[in-house]
């Protein structure tokens, strides 16, 4: 388990083996929750990174899509 300390000034230095794994950067900016005693620190990433981060697999290709007048012919 890894500790920092509250300096005078209210600042913490995270550790460098978390810094290294999480790939944080100085002057990063966090988004701070708190959740009763627990303060969540969750790194603001650049939209470009979030890219694909919601799906698992490729996306797929929509030429195979019907069309709404295929499918109701009137």
């Amino acid at each position: 388990m890894l500790q920092a300390k509250l300096s005078s000034k209210f600042q913490l230095s995270i550790p460098k083996v978390m810094r290294e794994e999480l790939d944080l950067q100085a002057g990063q900016q966090f988004t701070l929750i708190a959740r009763g005693s627990i303060i969540e620190m969750i790194p603001t990433r650049p939209i470009g990174k979030a890219r694909g981060m919601l799906s698992s697999t490729p996306p797929e290709d929509s030429s195979a899509y019907r069309d709404r007048r295929e499918r109701n012919p009137q």
